[in-house]
């Protein structure tokens, strides 16, 4: 486990500001945030790469003050910093060079399976693409058997077509490998498809962390839920609540139009300014007052409906589908 304690460190005007948070033992935990949010400094600073202020703790042994090489991270940096005057294989089993692999011959044989690259082992690093490149990368900081594996926006630079392929390979590196993923992102997919837990960071302070779907569907911030692209959200008066600094939120598919209406639902009188085709459904854009809605309404629904643009109708939700902020 990796235990972060008012963790403070300024570049320029720049600051992470006290961090606490924890990453269980073999949890894959994702760090997301925006482009300048600080994931990166983080990052750096939990491998020694940045001296900071504060403590950090791995199982309960102190490890602030220790060097790089001393912590036995893994660090999988987002342009691979592969060796050019290594092969693949070479920069595999870099790690050899510095410390003993326990069972070497058979972590690097299930590693190139694993991560298909036999095909791979003699090419000049110069001459892979940017997935293979990034395969390698991973290979290589796995064979060195970390406590933890940092990855720095490991997807970035890989074409959409390999994508997946590689956030599934992530997925199975905690309990094939037995070690904890700390990979920091602005993806919102990544993050869904890959964390057990999840920390929002935003401005250099971490403003929410917890499980992944509570945190992805339950902000209890507005700047997190912002962040995270929440479209309803509203003050909470609207409601009825005496709560002036409090917001809801409701999920688009959670709104019913017209005669679907149910008792114990929050209901209001809209105006329909705007619906939208898409594949499956439709996007319904409706204004209460000076609030816009939005909605999805499935198209095997909307028949049976009498929405259009410019009509005015009732706009419902149940009470057990709103979320308070």
């Amino acid at each position: 486990m990796l235990r972060a304690e008012k963790l403070f460190l300024r570049r320029g005007e720049f600051m992470l500001q006290r961090l606490d948070f924890t990453v269980p033992t073999h949890d894959y935990f994702v760090l997301l945030g925006r482009s300048g949010s600080g994931k990166t400094m983080l990052l750096e600073s939990i491998a020694g790469i940045q001296p900071i202020e504060g403590r950090l703790y791995w199982e309960d042994r102190e490890i602030t003050r220790l060097p790089p090489e001393r912590r036995d991270f893994g660090f999988v940096y987002q342009d691979f910093a592969l060796f050019p005057n290594f092969d693949v294989r070479g920069n595999i089993r870099f790690a050899e060079r510095y410390k003993p692999i326990v069972e070497a011959e058979k972590l690097f044989e299930d590693l190139v399976d694993f991560l298909g690259l036999s095909s791979l082992l003699d090419r000049n690093i110069r001459h892979l693409s940017g997935g293979e490149k990034q395969r390698v990368a991973l290979a290589r900081a796995i064979f060195s058997r970390p406590k933890m594996l940092l990855l720095d926006e490991p997807l970035s630079a890989i074409d959409p077509t390999f994508r997946n392929a590689i956030m599934a390979s992530l997925k199975e590196i905690t309990s094939r490998y037995d070690t904890t993923v700390l990979h920091v992102t602005h993806n919102f997919r990544e993050a869904s498809y890959l964390a057990d837990h999840i920390a929002v960071i935003l401005d250099g302070k971490i403003l929410q962390t917890g499980r992944a779907e509570e945190v992805l569907h339950k902000p209890t911030s507005i700047e997190v839920a912002k962040f995270l692209g929440f479209k309803n959200l509203f003050p909470a008066s609207l409601l009825g609540f005496d709560q002036e600094q409090r917001y809801f939120t409701i999920d688009p598919n959670k709104i019913r139009f017209d005669g679907r209406c149910r008792e114990g639902d929050y209901r209001f009188d809209c105006t329909v300014e705007r619906i939208m085709g898409i594949t499956d459904h439709y996007k319904i854009f409706a204004s209460v007052g000076t609030h816009r809605f939005f909605a999805k309404v499935p198209k095997a629904l909307m028949a049976s409906t009498a929405l259009r643009e410019g009509a005015k109708t009732p706009l419902c939700f149940n009470r057990k589908d709103i979320g308070i902020i």
